[in-house]
């Protein structure tokens, strides 16, 4: 069986070097990699995983709390979990997925957490272990997010530059970080532009917001562009629009947040602020893997901006 000392020989480098590669890539040189790898792949060679976390006195195992309802219908969660699992799993940690808050099943070196409501930190605060957050949080508590707030800026910007007049915003009704920045976002661009707002707070289902719009068609102005707080009430808004007669997107403008799977099957096929959930999920993956080998050390946060993808939901930028 190969070891160490055989993949430094092979590929003309030291032991300390070998073990760089392995046990943190993002150190080492691109062409150096190369070699380690190649080296490794010729004398099957595979880390000793076991024996690492035995030395270290760690699990090698990360688990992943998924704190609110699934939906199976879309894949958000799983690019989540993707971007999650190629970024721990390049460090060599297993990926465990959990689905209730409370529970801690067994062992683990650290915790990334998504769809953490309020209630939640009281539990949140009784872990011992490294914890990044999913989504940003007034706790002090590391995080990766989309920047919320410049995502629906930026929406609402777009749906003024393609000539619509009366501006929307469709939030969901949970009073989270989250969701008060992406409102946030609209009332500074609105307030910029001297103009007034008009906010809208739904449950995040694209029934309810289908409903809304049904009750309050006779309420609504042409040449009007609702902005919203998710593609989930951007497809209900849609689906409302279109049982009323409006015409979408001459009259009606709908734009959504998210960009992961309902835009592109809905129709007319939704204006979007797509968020890279598979770079976002690695980044969380990384954060923690640092904040476990760095034995806590706080890491602070990263957001990504969310980037304006236009489709037949909205005029076009001419």
């Amino acid at each position: 069986m190969a070891t160490l000392s055989d993949v430094a020989k092979r590929a003309n480098v030291s032991k300390m070097t070998v073990s760089r590669v392995i046990n943190h890539p993002e150190q080492v040189t691109t062409e150096l990699k190369k070699l380690v790898y190649q080296a490794m792949q010729e004398l099957n060679y595979h880390p000793n995983i076991a024996a690492k976390a035995l030395v270290s006195n760690r699990s090698q195992i990360i688990k992943l709390y998924i704190l609110e309802e699934l939906d199976t219908t879309e894949p958000y969660y799983m690019n989540l979990l993707m971007g999650i699992a190629r970024a721990v799993g390049k460090a060599h940690y297993s990926l465990q997925l959990v689905t209730s808050n409370g529970v801690d099943h067994g062992s683990c070196d650290g915790y990334i957490l998504t769809g953490v409501r309020t209630q939640d930190f009281d539990w949140i605060n009784t872990l011992t272990k490294p914890v990044i957050l999913f989504g940003e949080n007034t706790h002090d508590i590391d995080f990766v997010d989309s920047d919320n707030r410049y995502g629906t800026a930026t929406a609402t910007k777009y749906a003024l530059k393609v000539g619509y007049q009366n501006i929307i915003f469709v939030g969901i009704d949970v009073a989270e970080p989250f969701a008060k920045e992406r409102e946030k976002g609209y009332l500074d661009v609105m307030s910029a532009n001297k103009l007034p707002s008009t906010i809208f707070r739904l449950p995040n289902r694209s029934t309810k917001s289908e409903i809304f719009i049904e009750e309050q068609w006779d309420s609504f102005e042409k040449n009007t562009c609702f902005i919203c707080s998710s593609d989930r009430l951007a497809i209900g808004i849609e689906r409302g629009l279109i049982n009323c007669g409006a015409k979408v997107p001459e009259d009606f403008g709908i734009i959504g947040f998210d960009g992961v799977f309902l835009d592109q099957v809905s129709s007319p096929k939704l204006t979007t602020m797509k968020q890279d959930i598979i770079k976002m999920g690695e980044a969380c993956g990384e954060m923690l893997v640092k904040k476990i080998e760095e034995n806590g050390q706080t890491q602070g946060y990263r957001r990504f901006l969310p980037e304006l993808v236009a489709r037949e939901s909205t005029r076009a930028d001419k």
